[in-house]
């Protein structure tokens, strides 16, 4: 007995030995209320012709009398009902009524009753149509694009489709190759019928094709029916399903899309309205009937569908969401508005079984039974406890069974810089310039509580930073696995104490939410000697001259950070920052957040990249030129020795000037590629201390969480070092690429786009600048890093005041100019708890 039951609202038996199919139930306001309320119409075989309109007193009562509004036994078998505007000169709605030899369209209407026995309700025959053919189904609707009225169409046993427009016939044409007639169904979108075929193959004709088209069978037509002539019935698209269709269904649930349902012997098939396959599902049990209906969740629609197990799923697309179980085999459903309650599901059985319905679930009232209870013997039960704590502590000891994140104590790395510079310095380069370059050793200490096997400790600093010694192995027996420790240096092992500039090519200002700090708190030691009473500014000089001049407003809660060298600002920013949280920590302050308002200065940082990648390209010329070089020069050197080994002597026809020159040639270009790679790398550096800004004025910006700015130091910063193989441009640019294609996307069509699956150095670098201030535009309209394939659905945007717009096209990109670099301008004042980054080795340092 399944938990998941259909909650009967209403139910009754129709009549004794009566049949029913699929298109013998209806839901309307047949009789025009106007309520909203509609009444279900049921037939039989039998020919009677039932009207309900349910009100039970409480839920799972059975039909009352006052129920049961109309019954008429009209004689004929009664194969399909559909209620409709059938009527002309009218839009009221009437009921159409299919029999084997004749359509019926009748008005039903309802009289107050002035005794106990309520309101009285009758039919009206309004017109009927005697067909000369067997009628097999129908459909109906606006076709060919008519307003305020439907009209009706019925597909006889021999395939013959006849049009009736309301009290007239139109016309009547037969389908090609018709052997045996399929579920029929009429799309207002593409003013066309749907039907399956007996080859197994759903097929769309159109209306206006069926109107004007002459039929291929010369079959034998009576004066009324005749054809006129026009043009061959030509089939408007095909489809292949394998397999027969139970039934078909139109959705049409916006103005957009439309989608056509068949449901098949085996398969549940959504096809566009062009018949394409939108998706399909294979069914587990052998359906009985089918009906979609609206989703709350857009984009998608629901689906019922009853099988012969007496069970009726709901399908979202192709997702099973809810199952439940019916007590009867329905070959009909649908989905109303009853008696106030939205979204009754009436289902009808072959025998006549009829119920109203809703989903939900009722508490089991099953309970275990007890078990036999036995006496409890505590010696045994001691044993049994002992024996099981020792299988457990063989388990924790016993090595390679629980999983590294249960065995934290094993190893512990600690790391502690000493607090005073080294007596002696220990720096390869003594000196940079007139500076004396310190050192500073830093205490690596390991505690294993195991032993551990080959132990290999492994530091790393950020250029231009470097270790006397970076590898250190240790030899023991155990289990092998890797921790890692994260340690700060201290600020004045790359700085000194600078005398304050008042003029600077570049700045920066910070905005807090608190009052400003006396910058002597925040970096003691660092205050020029004659300006000790100045607390609201202070110099800083890097080892080799750049200086950095820092400011704290009097009157606002704004720090200002400038200095000549744009790559010179992230050091002192990021210090400012991490010292400010920890001022503010101290002091018990929780609320303190730093924000930037300023704008992003990307040409600054387009620079630097230009600057870099110039040096890539000069590289690779270079190399291609010593290259060239090198096989002249030892072309020479064979020719040379070809020379020296004849035995009768030759002129050497200026060979050796020419090795000369070639070596000197070797030689210079030598030299200029070890110089180009060490001006490489001094822009790389530069690079990356302008990369770790702009990310941390974008997530201040932005008010960006420490996930999201991961996602960019992961984006923008993906390698530890350069090379001419796999350099910053391309993999940056494909990085970035990703995420404007997957989280930061406007839409589906941009997600389907492919990326490239093999990185090479790019012509220039215009394509990277521009996905990188595409990414920045994404951000400020709205969009949000992640990595979550769910998270990638578009989101509206809106773009703050005074955002400059990317192009996006094509025809755009052709367009545009250098200028669509510039810098954003006037951004909305964002305030944001600044998060704690990640602190690399070389990032945040203290004093």
């Amino acid at each position: 007995m399944s938990l998941f039951k259909a909650r009967n609202w209403w139910s009754t038996v129709l009549g004794e030995k009566e049949e029913f199919d699929q298109g013998c139930l209806c839901l309307g306001d047949v009789d025009n209320t106007g309520n909203g309320q509609d009444k279900i119409i049921v037939g039989s075989f039998m020919g009677y012709l039932r009207i309900f309109n349910p009100h039970p007193v409480k839920t799972g009562d059975g039909a009352q009398a006052e129920d049961l509004l109309l019954e008429v036994h009209l004689r004929d078998p009664i194969l399909q009902l559909e209620v409709g505007k059938f009527v002309s000169g009218t839009e009221m709605l009437h009921l159409a009524v299919l029999h084997s030899r004749k359509l019926c369209v009748y008005s039903v209407s309802g009289t107050l009753g002035n005794v106990e026995h309520g309101n009285q309700y009758q039919i009206k025959l309004m017109y009927e149509h005697n067909l000369q053919r067997t009628a097999c189904n129908m459909t109906y609707g606006s076709f060919g694009g008519v307003k305020g009225r439907d009209l009706i169409c019925i597909q006889s046993m021999d395939g013959m489709l006849m049009v009736f427009e309301q009290e007239s016939y139109a016309f009547g044409r037969f389908l090609p190759g018709s052997l045996l007639p399929g579920p029929l169904a009429y799309s207002s979108r593409t003013d066309s019928f749907i039907t399956v075929s007996s080859c197994r193959q759903v097929e769309s004709y159109k209306y206006q094709v069926l109107a004007f088209a002459t039929d291929a069978d010369k079959r034998q037509e009576t004066e009324q029916q005749k054809l006129g002539s026009g043009k061959r019935l030509t089939v408007d698209w095909t489809l292949n399903i394998g397999e027969q269709a139970l039934d078909i269904c139109i959705v049409s649930f916006n103005q957009s899309a439309s989608s056509v349902f068949v449901l098949g012997e085996r398969n549940f098939f959504c096809l566009k309205d062009n018949g394409q396959i939108r998706f399909m599902k294979k069914l587990d049990c052998s359906p009985s009937c089918f009906l979609p209906y609206c989703s709350v969740s857009e984009g998608t629609i629901n689906t019922l569908i009853g099988n012969h197990n007496n069970m009726l799923h709901i399908y979202q697309d192709v997702t099973l969401k809810w199952a439940t179980q019916l007590p009867h085999i329905p070959v009909a459903v649908r989905v109303g508005c009853v008696h106030d309650l939205k979204g009754v599901i009436v289902t009808l059985s072959d025998d006549g079984h009829l119920q109203c319905s809703y989903l939900g679930t009722d508490p089991s009232l099953f309970q275990a039974p007890k078990v036999e209870s036995r006496e409890l013997h505590y010696d045994e039960l001691d044993i049994e406890l002992k024996e099981l704590q020792r299988i457990i502590k063989d388990v924790n000891k016993s090595q390679g069974i629980w999983p590294m994140t249960e065995r934290e104590d094993d190893l512990k790395v600690s790391a502690m810089v000493s607090p005073n510079f080294d007596s002696v310095s220990q720096a390869t380069d003594v000196a940079v310039g007139t500076d004396l370059v310190p050192s500073v050793t830093v205490k690596v200490t390991l505690q294993n509580r195991l032993a551990l096997q080959k132990a290999k400790l492994s530091v790393y600093v950020q250029p231009p930073l470097v270790l006397t010694c970076d590898q250190f192995t240790f030899e023991f027996m155990g289990i092998p696995r890797v921790i890692q420790c994260k340690f700060r240096l201290p600020l004045k092992l790359i700085c000194l104490p600078g005398q304050p500039s008042k003029t600077a090519s570049h700045k920066l200002t910070i905005d807090t939410n608190k009052s400003p700090v006396s910058l002597l708190s925040l970096f003691p030691g660092f205050a020029h000697q004659s300006e000790d009473d100045q607390v609201n500014v202070m110099g800083f000089r890097f080892l080799g001259g750049s200086r950095v001049t820092l400011l704290a407003s009097k009157t606002s809660q704004r720090y200002r950070i400038q200095s000549e060298q744009f790559e010179d600002l992230w050091l002192i920013t990021n210090e400012l920052i991490i010292r400010l949280q920890e001022y503010f920590e101290k002091q018990g302050i929780k609320d303190f957040a730093c924000s930037f308002s300023g704008s992003v200065p990307l040409q600054e940082y387009f620079e630097l990249i230009d600057h870099h990648f110039e040096l890539r390209i000069n590289g690779e010329k270079l190399e291609e030129l010593l290259s060239e070089r090198a096989v002249q020069f030892r072309a020479i050197q064979r020719r040379l020795l070809t020379r020296f080994k004849d035995k009768t002597p030759a002129p050497l026809q200026h060979l050796d000037t020419l090795l000369d020159g070639t070596y000197k040639q070797v030689i210079a270009l030598a030299d200029a590629v070890e110089e180009n790679q060490d001006n490489l790398f001094q822009s790389f550096t530069k690079l990356r201390s302008a990369t770790h800004l702009v990310i941390l004025l974008i997530g201040l910006w932005q008010k960006l969480s420490p996930d999201q700015v991961a996602i960019l130091e992961a984006a923008f910063l993906p390698l530890q070092q350069d090379t001419q193989e796999l350099g910053w441009e391309e993999t940056v640019d494909a990085a970035i690429s990703h995420l404007l294609k997957t989280c930061l996307s406007k839409s589906s069509k941009e997600q389907a786009l492919s990326l490239s699956s093999q990185l090479n150095i790019p012509k220039d670098t215009s394509r990277l600048k521009k996905h990188i201030a595409l990414l920045c535009d994404r951000l400020a309209k709205g969009g949000r890093l992640c990595l979550s394939t769910d998270a990638v659905a578009p989101q509206t945007m809106v773009m703050p005041g005074g955002c400059t717009t990317i192009p996006e096209s094509d025809l755009e990109e052709r367009s545009i100019e250098q200028d669509s670099t510039e810098p954003f301008t006037n951004h909305k004042h964002l305030i944001a708890e600044t998060p704690m980054p990640d602190i690399s080795p070389l990032q945040g340092v203290s004093e």
